[in-house]
C-alpha cells in the first residue's frame, strides 16, 4: 500500500476532526501531487462532519460554498479548503450541481470527482492512501481518465474537457482514448463556461512545458475554435 507524508500541521488539523467524532481525509490536488514527489501547496480535506460541525470546531471559518457543503478553514499558517462527503445533484448551469446530499461514504464523495488521478484520498493519521478508482495506476502510467462515464463527467461541468488537457500538459500525460473522445460531444455545456475560467485553464496550457502539445489537443478536440 502506497502511503504519503501528510505534513505534521495537517495531522494536528485532522486530530480535531478525530477528536470530535469526525473523519477526515485529504483528497483531490495535493495527494496526486505527493504521490508524484511534487510539492503540495494547497491541501484540501472531506470530513462527514457537516459545515456547522466545522464552522464550531475551529476559531476562523470562511463559509466559502456552504450550500455545497464547502468552507474554509483558517489553520495556522494555511487556509483549508473543507468539504462534507457528497453526492452531487443536478448540473443544470454545466458548472455546479443544482444541489447536494450529504452522506458519510468517502467512497461515494470521491466518485463524484472529475479525474480518477483527482479521486484519490489519504488517510492523515497513517499515510495510506484510498483509491477505488485506480488513480495510482494511471499516475504511473501517465494518463488523464475521467472517472465512470467522461461524457457524464463533461456534461457535469464545462471546464473539464480544458483541464483534462491542462492535465496532460503540465504532466506529460496522455488522455485515455474514451475520456478525449467525449470531448467534441460536450462542447456545448464548454461554451456556457466563463471566460475568466477558461483564460485560467488555457493560461496554465500555454504556461506549461510543452504548450504545443496543448494547442494540438485543442485542436484535435474542437476546443479551440
Amino acid at each position: 500500500m502506497r502511503r504519503i507524508a501528510v505534513p505534521a500541521d495537517l495531522k494536528l488539523f485532522a486530530q480535531e476532526f478525530s477528536r470530535a467524532g469526525f473523519a477526515c481525509w485529504f483528497v483531490g490536488g495535493a495527494v496526486r501531487d505527493s504521490l508524484l514527489g511534487h510539492a503540495a501547496a494547497d491541501w484540501d480535506a472531506a470530513t462527514d462532519a457537516r459545515p456547522e460541525d466545522v464552522m464550531k470546531l475551529f476559531r476562523t471559518v470562511i463559509p466559502t460554498g456552504v450550500q455545497h457543503g464547502t468552507v474554509t478553514v483558517r489553520w495556522r499558517s494555511r487556509m483549508v479548503e473543507t468539504t462534507t462527503f457528497r453526492v452531487d445533484g443536478e448540473y443544470r448551469d454545466g458548472r455546479r450541481p443544482e444541489s447536494v446530499r450529504f452522506t458519510d461514504d468517502l467512497v461515494q464523495d470521491l466518485s463524484r470527482r472529475d479525474f480518477t488521478i483527482n479521486g484519490m484520498a489519504v488517510d492523515p493519521a497513517s499515510g495510506e492512501l484510498v483509491d477505488p478508482h485506480g488513480g495510482m495506476a494511471d499516475l504511473q502510467a501517465g494518463v488523464v481518465r475521467a472517472i465512470g462515464d467522461a461524457r457524464a463527467r463533461f456534461d457535469e461541468d464545462g471546464l473539464r474537457p480544458l483541464r483534462a488537457i491542462r492535465f496532460a500538459c503540465r504532466f506529460g500525460f496522455s488522455i485515455e482514448q474514451a475520456t478525449f473522445a467525449a470531448i467534441p460531444a460536450t462542447l456545448e455545456k464548454f461554451r456556457r463556461v466563463s471566460a475568466e475560467r477558461v483564460r485560467e485553464e488555457l493560461s496554465k496550457i500555454l504556461l506549461s512545458a510543452e504548450p504545443s502539445t496543448g494547442i494540438g489537443l485543442l485542436e484535435r478536440s474542437l476546443l479551440l475554435p
